[in-house]
């Protein structure tokens, strides 16, 4: 009987460690949440350009212990809403933070959503500047290079390196999974240079080299716009923008 007892308990206990990590990924034409690892998922949204027709943008969510960050919002308010009620109903999890990697409407655009529900947003203090010059709804707690916040038991960091595909453009990563958000100074394999108008060419290859010194770990990266990968999209950014 003990041993029926132990048993149980062990099938009780992996049941529930294997429901926590049920991949729960949400699909439509506008929007999707797919799961790339424990405890993390990419969201990506859409945004109509002039230069490039409708881009796919993406985002990262981790969670722990019911609790959850977001990397980016969604590119409007309606589906940055479609976002934070499949946090809570899904993954059943509160989002303790937002944070938006730099001022462009594919980090920011649905922040008021976030704002709404009462999610404090988190940004580079240079983020901050650039959405009050540019009129731009602003993140309300700012920091200079780099912020550690825990999501439940887990770290996770948000860091500026240098500029890049702009002037304030952070990194997130999340130590415990090895998983780095990019966001858009990432570039997905065989992406063009794509958007220029608020970049530092001349510094972006010797940004990303510095991120890859310091994150050799790194299994996955996601970027800011397409595929997600490993290191070969820090490579690859590198020589994109070499001088």
């Amino acid at each position: 009987m003990k041993h029926c007892f132990f048993y149980g308990l062990a099938f009780l206990l992996l049941s529930c460690k294997l429901s926590a990590q049920t991949d729960k990924s949400y699909v439509s034409d506008d929007f999707t949440i797919k799961k790339v690892k424990d405890n993390v998922y990419e969201h990506t949204s859409y945004l109509l350009t002039d230069d490039f027709g409708k881009v796919p943008c993406n985002g990262m969510i981790v969670y722990d212990g019911g609790e959850a960050i977001v990397f980016d919002t969604p590119t409007n308010d309606s589906i940055a809403a479609i976002l934070i009620d499949w946090v809570k109903d899904s993954l059943d999890c509160t989002i303790v933070a937002v944070i938006p990697t730099h001022f462009h409407d594919d980090c920011l655009g649905g922040l008021a959503a976030f704002h709404k529900n009462r999610i404090p947003s988190y940004a580079s203090n240079k983020t901050i500047a650039f959405a009050k010059a540019k009129n731009l709804i602003m993140p309300q707690h700012g920091f200079h290079k780099k912020l550690e916040l825990k999501v439940g038991e887990r770290k996770i960091i948000a860091e500026f390196n240098g500029e890049g595909h702009t002037k304030d453009n952070i990194i997130g990563y999340f130590p415990s999974r090895r998983v780095m958000f990019g966001g858009c100074l990432i570039k997905e394999m065989n992406a063009s240079k794509g958007y220029l108008g608020d970049s530092n060419v001349e510094s972006w290859s010797e940004t990303v080299m510095k991120i890859k010194q310091k994150y050799p770990e790194a299994e996955l990266i996601i970027p800011g716009h397409g595929k997600s990968g490993g290191q070969e999209l820090l490579d690859y950014t590198i020589n994109l923008f070499k001088q």
